[in-house]
């Protein structure tokens, strides 16, 4: 932390207290935050805030992502989609895009006049980009589009999706995988956005189904040098994706254990505050030790990111451990709650059913395992 991040941060604690925790029943029913809170956002430097001022964004690093999305977290926002917009869509067109691209976009990324996200999981696809069908065919100076996506985060709202996609003469596996960006209006012929999806938690993020039908898109919109590079990009910026759910997780963990120690603190049981009894102590000093331990790891792997040394393999330890005993956690704080932990106007009930997605974004835990075991 320098004193430059720590002013970041009391700005972005600040917004969402104010501009986010009001609005929290409202979006939940809408399962949508307003589109103009994406303004709002970009009008305090929130949106792209790692991105260079050249192109239009804050001029920081991934530190400054990591503090709006730990803020975010500690606020208990779920609904609001900026860590696609902005840890995860920006840096791949950061990346990857050419000059022209990256001034096209990313400045109106980072005042909230273009909302992004990014489009891989198909129906039946899941984990496995290698078997994705949606594809993109070479026209002259066009391609045309044709497939779904599912589960897209910011997908009701989105300008532009990063998708990808198969491109070349063949179905062919990853070498024919490509990233095209696609701008989405309406108007966009063949382009359609299917119904918000109704999910167990985070029910105010908007997450959609995206169909492609004959979608023509100009061939400028290719990222990268040239076709077939996708799966190598997506690789590269998968720890960052990875990284991004840690952060998340242990700021879950955190805020989730001192909420639960000042509730158990003034909640009588049998005469006395339930702090008072052995099994609440106990459970609450695992707890708050595992929290400890995922904050050290995670500020441990973020640091190496800023080094440009996070390999997949940490990253993905990262995910499934962080992810795996926040639903843990945020369990044991519920049970402590008792009845009221059941209560949705509790942070903690909301935490519960907000959690349970960590675990399966990103890539499942099941695939992070399997990327570590590769490695042994």
């Amino acid at each position: 932390m320098t004193d430059e991040l720590a002013l970041f941060r009391d700005t972005v604690r600040e917004f969402f207290r104010r501009e986010s925790v009001p609005h929290y029943e409202r979006w939940s029913a809408q399962q949508s935050v307003d589109r103009d809170f994406w303004r709002k956002a970009g009008e305090v430097g929130l949106l792209c805030a790692g991105i260079p001022t050249d192109y239009g964004g804050g001029g920081g690093t991934f530190a400054h992502e990591a503090i709006a999305l730990e803020e975010q977290a500690r606020a208990g926002d779920t609904a609001f989609g900026n860590a696609i917009h902005s840890s995860i869509v920006a840096w791949y067109l950061l990346n990857y895009a050419t000059e022209d691209q990256k001034h096209r976009w990313l400045p109106r990324m980072a005042t909230g006049e273009l909302v992004a996200a990014i489009a891989m999981t198909e129906p039946g696809t899941g984990s496995d980009l290698q078997a994705i069908k949606t594809r993109a065919r070479r026209c002259g100076d066009e391609y045309v589009v044709d497939g779904a996506k599912t589960f897209i985060s910011n997908g009701k709202n989105c300008d532009i999706v990063v998708l990808v996609c198969k491109t070349g003469d063949t179905a062919g596996g990853r070498e024919a995988i490509s990233l095209i960006v696609v701008e989405t209006n309406d108007e966009l012929k063949g382009f359609s956005r299917g119904r918000l999806l109704n999910k167990i938690g985070q029910h105010g993020q908007d997450t959609a189904e995206l169909f492609f039908d004959g979608v023509r898109v100009p061939v400028d919109n290719l990222l990268g040098p040239e076709e077939g590079r996708g799966f190598i990009q997506l690789m590269h910026q998968l720890p960052q994706e990875r990284l991004v759910i840690a952060t998340v997780a242990a700021a879950v963990m955190e805020t989730t254990v001192e909420h639960t120690i000042a509730y158990t603190k003034q909640r009588k049981a049998f005469g006395q505050d339930l702090l008072s009894f052995q099994n609440t102590r106990f459970k609450l000093a695992e707890c708050k030790t595992e929290a400890a331990i995922a904050r050290v790891f995670v500020d441990e792997c973020i640091d190496r990111h800023l080094r440009g040394e996070l390999d997949t393999e940490t990253a993905s330890m990262a995910k499934w451990w962080t992810t795996k005993k926040q639903c843990e956690v945020v369990d044991e704080c519920l049970q402590l709650h008792g009845g009221y932990g059941y209560m949705v106007e509790y942070p903690v009930a909301r935490a519960y059913i907000d959690s349970r997605i960590q675990m399966i974004a990103g890539g499942t835990n099941e695939i992070m395992k399997e990327i570590i075991g590769r490695a042994l």
